[in-house]
């Protein structure tokens, strides 16, 4: 299920196939309002179930990258490692370029991660790593 919000013709609850991306979500949502700032999203994005697109309207001012999030990341702060793009995964310690391709890149052949623990499972990131990160991360 994916909350398409903002400056599409019937925003509202859509239900889409796993590996869905943020285009197929807008066009369940009618396609982009005359209004609708299309430059400042990145339609390439596999977008995750609980997660929201907010699509602005031209002039609207964005703070940061529009992208698929899951909800509850925002309010509690932490990172989540199931939607954050590499930029957002380089503001954890420890986590460079090349830590951080290799995160999106293992959730991308394995899916989802189910257990913040699993990031162990990515090349780079040991138990030292993981302590560092582990009360700065979520996977909802």
């Amino acid at each position: 299920m994916i909350d398409v919000k903002g400056a599409v013709k019937n925003a509202g609850l859509y239900e889409l196939p796993s590996g869905s991306r943020i285009n197929d979500a807008i066009q369940a949502a009618g396609g982009f309002l005359p209004e609708a700032d299309s430059r400042s999203i990145n339609l390439a994005v596999i977008v995750l179930d609980e997660s929201a697109v907010y699509v602005p309207t031209q002039g609207e001012e964005i703070l940061a990258p529009v992208t698929a999030t899951a909800g509850g990341s925002a309010e509690s702060g932490l990172i989540n490692v199931n939607s954050a793009d590499e930029e957002e995964l380089t503001e954890l310690p420890g986590i460079g370029p090349a830590k951080a391709a290799a995160i999106v890149a293992h959730r991308t052949e394995n899916g989802p991660f189910e257990a913040i623990e699993q990031l162990m499972d990515v090349t780079g990131i040991g138990e030292k790593s993981f302590e560092q990160l582990k009360e700065l991360v979520s996977i909802k």
